[in-house]
Order: C-alpha cells, then structure tokens, then sequence
C-alpha cells in the first residue's frame, strides 16, 4: 500500500517501525473470535498484523482513497465515516460481544475521540491506542500532578488506564513533531452509576480557573445546588482525588432524579 501522501487534515502520521509494530501487537494480544474494531488504518501497518491473529476486522476510515484500497481485502469490514459518527454500542450488538477498539489515533482530534467511546464504555473489553504521550500522561495522572485534569478524571471514572510502550517519532512516516505512547485502556467492571453530563459540567467548572481555589469556582455551582457543604473548598482542583469529583456527582445525579 505504497503511493498514498499523509494528508495533515487528517493528522496522518503512518507506523513504519516493524519493532514498534510487533510489541503493539503483544500488548494487544488479540485472539480469534475477539470483536476487534481498528480506527484509523491509515496504509494497513497495524491491520495486517491484526488478520494474522483473528478472521474479521472491522475499520474505520475517514480518507476514501485509504478505505478503497481496505475494501479489497475480503476480511475487513470498512466503515467509511468520521470515527465521531460512529455508533460504538450498534457495532458491539451486531457483533454479539463487547468490542476490542485498537488504533492509532489521529492526534488532533484524539480527545473528542476518547470522551466519544466513553459512552460505550459498558460494550468494550479493552482499548489499545497510539496517542500523543502528553495525552497518555493526562489520562494516566494523580491528584496533584500538574498533567491532573478533567481528561483525568473523566476517563478514571470508566476505565483502568496504563502506559504500556512508548514510541518515538522517528517510528512514524512523517515523522510527528512530539513523542507517541501507547495506552491501554481496561473499562472498570462497576463504576460509580452518575450522569455523566453532570460530572462534566462539574469537573469542567473545577478545572476552569486551576490555579484559583475550588471556592472561587466549583463553591459557587456547589452552592447553587445545595450540595456537599462539608466538601474542602479551599484547595485546586488538581488536589482532589477522582473518588471524591465522582462523591460530587453522584450527589448531584442523586438530587436531579428527586426534582
């Protein structure tokens, strides 16, 4: 699949390295009969390796010229549309099993991504994906770190997340301009049941203002809800665990359902 130029509007960054290829794959260890789903095949580095362990694969591909040259392999199911379109929870019903959602993902709109498959999060076994390390940092960090933030904790609510390899950028074609890590991503057997329209609102609005204590911004939309009047305000969001952003939230879920 050679010829095909990386176009920058959709953040293609092609996985060239066969080393860094196969210990992607160890990670992953996908079996025959997994429900695998890759997003962004881009030129086919990680799919073909992929059909060497299960029968079917199903991707995502947004570029039509890439998904073309897909189509011709009889074992891939192509899905040729923005990954935000994609129904997650349709493909794991068709597939009568949770998914395994792979890929290296196009840096630019990694994000938008990840909060996509969060509401999918009950139909996924795993997650392997290739992202900007700074972002694996973020989804990865503690209280207190300065990479601790609403990415943080809205994906701790959902998932075990671990940094299993990192990857230079001299493993891509072209060559990004940043380091690239690989992340597992481990969907949590029971998380705490909130709505999770309210915990972003609540965590966007404790992130808002970092370096200003809650009480100059989560103080004000806590106390317009009557809620937690024993929550310590006077510290930065980045000093409150994930567990008690989640007590908050449920609070509030709780709340909503009595008005």
């Amino acid at each position: 699949m050679s010829g095909h130029q990386a176009r920058k509007r959709f953040g293609q960054h092609f996985l060239s390295d066969e080393s860094v290829l196969a210990a992607i794959i160890a990670a992953i260890d996908p079996r025959p009969g997994d429900a695998l789903v890759e997003i962004g095949p881009g030129l086919g580095a990680l799919t073909h390796p992929l059909l060497e362990c299960v029968d079917r694969l199903t991707v995502i591909e947004l570029d039509r010229d890439l998904a073309a040259r897909l189509r011709r392999n009889p074992r891939l199911d192509v899905i040729e549309a923005d990954v935000l379109t994609v129904d997650f929870e349709a493909l794991a019903t068709a597939a009568g099993r949770p998914l395994r959602v792979v890929g290296n993902l196009p840096y630019n709109i990694s994000t938008p991504i990840l909060f996509h498959l969060l509401g999918a999060a009950g139909r996924i076994a795993d997650q392997h994906f290739m992202l900007q390390k700074e972002v694996v940092e973020r989804m990865a960090a503690g209280p207190g770190s300065k990479n601790y933030g609403r990415l943080s904790v809205m994906l701790q609510w959902r998932y075990d997340i671990e940094s299993v390899l990192d990857v230079p950028p001299e493993a891509f074609d072209p060559p990004p301009r940043v380091d690239s890590a690989v992340v597992r991503m481990q969907p949590l057997p029971a998380p705490p049941e909130v709505d999770a329209a309210l915990l972003s609102e609540l965590v966007l609005v404790a992130f808002s203002q970092r370096r200003k204590l809650l009480r100059h911004t989560l103080g004000r939309w806590l106390a317009e809800r009557a809620l937690a009047p024993g929550f310590d305000l006077q510290r930065r969001a980045e000093e409150v665990p994930v567990a008690e952003y989640l007590a908050l939230a449920a609070q509030a879920t709780e709340k909503a359902a009595r008005a």
